[in-house]
């Protein structure tokens, strides 16, 4: 007995601490992961569809208090480039859930979306309010969750105001600029969309008017009700058809051309489809 517990108690010396084995992740990542981002580790593979999300308040050149859930414009206007430039992205997918924020951090992100090369599809899930409106209209393809709601309203400005004339002034330009660019990208007319921005008895401190998620289709701000499925279902189909017309468009660039020679016959020259032109080349 007295050996088998000498035996033991060496064994218990001897033993290893726990590692992890083949195929799983430390721990010390994920709790830093957990800690830092708030999430953790995410299962591995490559995607061709960046997601991308736009939380909290819009912020713009002026840094909002440390409570504030905020989604910084400097932190997604260089990612925008980066998934513009990178082959392997083929699609966008940007999921909104915003009160709003900076006008124009606001606009410079729907432009950015908008001007890519790259197709888009946006889903409103929660709350796409304010300067978000843009932002959501400003994709390939848009989706609102049905529970969720959009806020139409006039811009607000908070604080000292200098030149009153001048500052109204330029607060209706600022103003025209994000009526132009979401009846530029939707089907909602200007009409119908400053009709719903300066309503009144809708809102209770304000102007304007809360949509729903049936309403904002039905006002053509957005194109479909749906979800996270829908939304990878339709940002995979338009990026198929776009892989079917590029293989097409690169077919018929590298289609040989035989030019015709006085040792050829008198036959018909073919075009690139293959079918005969009826006339020869002069």
């Amino acid at each position: 007995m007295e050996q088998y517990s000498n035996l033991k108690s060496g064994n218990e010396e001897s033993e290893a601490p726990d590692q992890p084995g083949i195929g799983q992740r430390p721990a010390l990542p994920a709790m830093e992961a957990l800690q830092q981002l708030g999430q953790t580790s995410m299962p591995g593979g490559e995607s061709n569809i960046f997601c991308m999300t736009i939380i909290g308040q819009i912020e713009g050149h002026l840094i909002l208090p440390p409570q504030n859930k905020t989604t910084k414009y400097e932190h997604i206007i260089p990612q925008l480039v980066a998934a513009e430039q990178n082959p392997r992205i083929e699609g966008l997918m940007i999921l909104l859930n915003t009160v709003g924020g900076d006008v124009e951090a606001g606009l410079a992100i729907a432009e950015m979306i908008a001007s890519m090369s790259k197709p888009t599809v946006t889903i409103v899930i929660g709350g796409g309010h304010s300067i978000g409106v843009p932002i959501a209209v400003s994709s390939t393809y848009s989706y609102i969750a049905e529970s969720a709601t959009m806020t139409i309203h006039p811009i607000r400005m908070s604080g000292l105001v200098i030149g009153v004339p001048q500052t109204f002034e330029y607060m209706e330009k600022m103003q025209e600029r994000v009526v132009r660019f979401v009846v530029s990208h939707s089907r909602i007319t200007e009409e119908q969309f400053k009709e719903l921005m300066f309503k009144t008895g809708e809102l209770n401190r304000d102007i304007g008017t809360a949509v729903g998620g049936a309403d904002a289709v039905k006002y053509g701000l957005m194109d479909a009700v749906g979800g996270i499925g829908e939304a990878l279902k339709q940002l995979n189909t338009i990026i198929e058809t776009r892989r079917q017309q590029n293989g097409i468009a690169g077919i018929q660039q590298q289609a040989p051309y035989a030019p015709f020679s006085p040792s050829a016959t008198g036959t018909p020259t073919e075009t690139l489809s293959g079918e005969p032109s009826g006339e020869l080349p002069q």
